[in-house]
């Protein structure tokens, strides 16, 4: 996909399944951003369990892609991080190990080594993860998680307007 010039691409995914309390946390994410003034050229997106679906629209190309997810660091409940992914180091560890297809779902990592198999190379990839506190079956995420709602949608904002102001936009 080519983009005019000084126009970029950048996705916001949110991912996880609703039906696994604290594990909706991505998808809450990308809820709560939707309905907010984002810089042009950014789309959001609930790709909730179709790890392969996001794969596929990765295949299309961007210049930064924030990947909204619930995932276990050992750290206290709530605990919003920002982690720098590179699909280099992720293609390194998985070795040539192909990534196991599953129609309804991946991991980040199946997600990033199902791409990498494609061939397919986004720009900068981040991950702005949320350490669970429940992820059993079950609706509703968990106090600790509902209450860092805000400081991950900051996050990708601040996120969002770094990187506009690196390409040289600003919000819509």
């Amino acid at each position: 996909m080519t983009e005019p010039e000084g126009r970029r691409r950048v996705l916001v995914a949110g991912v996880g399944n609703v039906f696994h309390r604290d594990d909706a946390f991505g998808v809450e994410v990308a809820r709560l951003l939707a309905g907010r003034p984002l810089p042009p050229g950014t789309e959001v997106g609930d790709f909730g369990i179709r790890g392969v679906h996001l794969a596929y629209e990765l295949l299309n190309g961007c210049d930064l892609f924030i990947l909204v997810d619930a995932a276990s660091r050992g750290q206290a409940p709530g605990t919003v991080s920002v982690l720098e992914v590179g699909l280099e180091d992720h293609a390194a560890r998985q070795g040539a190990q192909a990534p196991v297809m599953d129609a309804h779902g991946l991991s980040p990592d199946g997600i990033f080594g199902l791409l990498a198999s494609m061939g397919g190379r986004p720009g900068r990839s981040l991950v702005v993860a949320c350490e669970p506190a429940d992820v059993s079956p079950g609706m509703g995420l968990s106090e600790p998680v509902r209450a860092a709602l805000p400081h991950a949608v900051r996050a990708v904002e601040d996120i969002l307007a770094d990187a506009a102001t690196e390409m040289g936009t600003r919000h819509a």
